[in-house]
């Protein structure tokens, strides 16, 4: 996992995911793979609850592999989500980096519940 130097930038690009989480088990709702060349600067994560009568809770996590995979740090750990409501686990006064070979997972109490939109910027 290398930690691409970013003193001499050649591009900066503006980018906005978003992911839909369908299982408990866990999706990954952002990735940097292995020798990309970039580093991920994470400017905001939102998780919106699209129930309009239960609260659900979600857990995000940032990951020492792609995808998800390896070992999972808490950003937010079973946080409450209201119905019909957002929290936000990033934002800009706090930004995390996603170096080569690490990712966010996010796992939420119940299926087809929470709703993630990370923007991001990728620095090659």
């Amino acid at each position: 996992m290398a930690a691409p130097n970013i003193v001499n930038v050649a591009t900066i690009t503006a980018k906005t995911d978003s992911v839909a989480l369908s299982s408990t088990g866990g999706i990954s709702v952002l990735s940097n793979a292995s020798n990309s060349g970039i580093v991920m600067q994470v400017v905001s994560l939102y998780a919106a609850n699209v129930d309009g009568s239960a609260a659900a809770d979600v857990t995000v996590t940032v990951h020492n592999e792609p995808a998800g995979a390896g070992t999972g740090f808490a950003l937010a750990s079973t946080v409450v989500v209201p119905a019909d409501a957002s929290v936000v686990v990033i934002d800009k006064n706090s930004p995390i980096f996603l170096e080569e070979a690490m990712s966010i997972k996010a796992t939420p109490s119940a299926a087809d519940d929470i709703e993630i939109t990370v923007s991001y910027q990728e620095i090659s």
